[in-house]
């Protein structure tokens, strides 16, 4: 069986995923705020080896984890709003909307947001249940 990262197209589909992906969220009033002073060039590069690894494709991701990426984020917050579960919930919807306008399967749409919900405790600062 090939994996995730096979069945949505391999690299060209990951880095054209995440390209459009964060144009969503830039433009998203509800999650903005937390790629204020960004250096979005950075982040699309690391988002596309972070998310090439977790798909199953070539590990080639050296960056932070998931908790101590986000830790400022969930415990300063920027401008006054903390990364809550609320914003989590529209960073997985923008995605989910990003692969459906590329042509993405619902089961795949769906496996990639199992691997985005596995990271919410991590992402948001808390002990797992």
């Amino acid at each position: 069986m090939s994996s995730l990262y096979e069945q949505l197209g391999g690299e060209p589909a990951v880095d054209a995923a995440v390209d459009l992906f964060y144009k969503k969220v830039i433009a998203d009033p509800r999650v903005n705020v937390f790629f204020k002073g960004v250096d979005m060039a950075h982040q699309s590069k690391a988002q596309k080896k972070f998310l090439t690894m977790v798909f199953g494709g070539p590990a080639n991701y050296s960056g932070r984890n998931m908790r101590k990426a986000h830790e400022r984020l969930a415990t300063e917050g920027v401008d006054g709003v903390k990364l809550g579960d609320s914003h989590f919930d529209v960073i997985v919807e923008l995605l989910g909307a990003t692969l459906k306008e590329m042509g993405v399967g619902d089961s795949q749409i769906q496996e990639v947001a199992k691997i985005a919900e596995s990271v919410r405790d991590d992402v948001l600062g808390r002990t797992p249940a």
